[in-house]
């Protein structure tokens, strides 16, 4: 067991040092030179120098990073969403979905499942009669936005069915009941979703068949089914930056990454027998979250090429709530954020050992029912904004902001690369034949208010907006234009005949 010691460095012109243990001469004319750290193992004692004109020792290093000084700052009060209903289940989802113009929670319904969306503007007390998305016969399980048309939102049910439901720009006014899209094609419930990043209307859904399905949703089919793959539950599933591969962890302790329209590999992860949780992050690493055996909870590292040993495997602690990573691919920090937690932890992903640094937590008082995460295109870069969270509290959501701290008012183009944008650059039928796009990437110079104007003009200004479905949909909107004004003219003249009417009994 090493022992560390603070020691006093001297300058000895002509003097000899003591090989007694740890005992140092110090007459009056010796020249203190600094103070400094070093490990002295007390079964050694002949380690120490004994006849030396100076003394040579160790120093640290630290590990430079420019987000060494990030910090976590909950808004003010008035800036929360107070006196919402969350919900009790107890699904290790992240109950949560945020994206620049809504968020959407999970919460409590009667009869049913529902979650609620609100402009990100509509902060304070939530009045209880707030309009919500309330298809679901059983509780909603998993929610999460479309990533390339922010008014669409994907849910996930125990009544074993995937629903896509389509937000006014403005928000609900009266209950939404009615999906744009419902797909049905698993036996239990749905407890986890994910869009792909880059192609168009591809929704990939799990549930607790153990049965992964992508999902092509313009055409509201199921084109792959990944059946035979997964023995026991799935814990999670996500796909790398460009879409062409998919990563799973599962109950059997087993990683898998595989091409969906291709083959599979695995390997064993953490050893526990508690919930994992896998993210893809640089270089096509991957980082999971895991307990040991004796339930301390871990972070490891993995190269896919070598499933063998973890690049690093380290220790946190010993809570038991599952720990949710976000990924932040442009900075190289990933979040983990425990269920039932008050902390959020961070830490940097680099190439040079120990692979996964430790920056600093974000504690609170109150601990976390879910949280979601804001993507890049939605923060405030002028305040040196690197993540934003919604942290779910019991009746409220309390957003968090992660800074790093500069003086300079200019754009940070170290703290801001290109980050991925909402263009899909790819369609889904070209997706599932095989070919696969790249992430487009926007520039956050000068905020993100021009390209969502683009977006919404150009890219989807309805959900089945593919490019094969496009000529149809132009038909079928001067259709229902036509449907329109017909229906405009016989309530004319229904109004015509009620005054008529009311008129005449007024006369008698």
């Amino acid at each position: 067991m090493e022992e560390y010691y603070t020691s006093i460095h001297y300058e000895f012109p002509n003097e000899e040092v003591s090989s007694g243990h740890n005992c140092w001469h110090s007459p009056t004319s010796l020249h203190l030179s600094r103070v400094q750290r070093f490990i002295l193992s007390p079964q050694e004692p002949e380690s120490l120098p004994s006849h030396s004109s100076q003394v040579i020792m160790s120093r640290k290093v630290v590990r430079t990073s420019k987000f060494r000084h990030v910090f976590g700052q909950a808004v003010k009060a008035d800036q929360c969403y107070d006196d919402i209903r969350i919900s009790q289940m107890t699904w290790d989802s992240n109950f949560c979905s945020v994206n620049p113009k809504f968020v959407a929670m999970i919460v409590d319904a009667s009869g049913g499942g529902a979650f609620i969306v609100l402009p990100l503007s509509k902060t304070g007390r939530i009045d209880m009669s707030l309009p919500t998305v309330c298809g679901h016969t059983g509780p909603v399980l998993d929610i999460e936005f479309c990533p390339h048309n922010d008014n669409i939102i994907a849910s996930g049910s125990e009544d074993c069915s995937v629903m896509i439901w389509e937000i006014p720009d403005g928000g609900l006014i009266t209950p939404l009941k009615d999906p744009v899209v419902k797909l049905d094609g698993h036996s239990k419930r749905v407890g986890i979703l994910s869009w792909h990043p880059t192609a168009h209307n591809v929704l990939m859904s799990a549930g607790c068949d153990n049965v992964v399905i992508l999902w092509n949703v313009a055409r509201g089919e199921a084109v792959v089914r990944i059946d035979s793959v997964h023995p026991d539950l799935i814990y999670s599933a996500c796909w790398n930056r460009n879409g062409s591969q998919i990563l799973t962890a599962c109950k059997d302790k087993k990683l898998r990454v595989f091409d969906p329209r291709k083959g599979s590999e695995k390997d064993k992860a953490h050893e526990g027998s508690r919930p994992i949780r896998a993210v893809f992050v640089s270089d096509g690493k991957i980082l999971t979250t895991g307990f040991s055996r004796m339930s301390e909870r871990q972070v490891a590292l993995w190269d896919p090429k070598n499933f063998g040993e973890a690049l690093t495997l380290q220790e946190l602690d010993t809570s038991s709530g599952v720990l949710l990573p976000f990924f932040d691919p442009d900075t190289g920090v990933v979040y983990l954020c425990g269920k039932g937690d008050s902390s959020i932890r961070y830490f940097e992903v680099t190439d040079e050992a120990p692979y996964v640094h430790y920056l600093s937590m974000y504690s609170s008082k109150e601990s976390q029912k879910g949280m979601g995460y804001m993507p890049k295109r939605g923060l405030e870069v002028n305040k040196c904004e690197i993540a934003r969270f919604y942290k779910l509290h019991e009746r409220k959501c309390e957003p968090i902001v992660m800074t790093v701290p500069r003086k300079s008012d200019l754009f940070q183009e170290d703290l801001y690369p290109d980050t991925i944008g909402p263009e899909p650059s790819v369609e889904a039928d070209d997706w599932f034949a095989g070919k696969d796009g790249e992430p487009i990437l926007i520039s956050l110079k000068d905020g993100f208010v021009a390209t969502t104007k683009n977006k919404e003009f150009k890219v989807i200004k309805s959900l089945m907006a593919t490019t094969s479905a496009s000529s149809s949909n132009r038909q079928s909107d001067s259709v229902d234009v036509q449907a329109l004004q017909n229906e405009m003219k016989e309530l004319r003249e229904m109004v015509e005949q009620l005054t008529k009417r009311v008129s005449e009994l007024e006369s008698k």
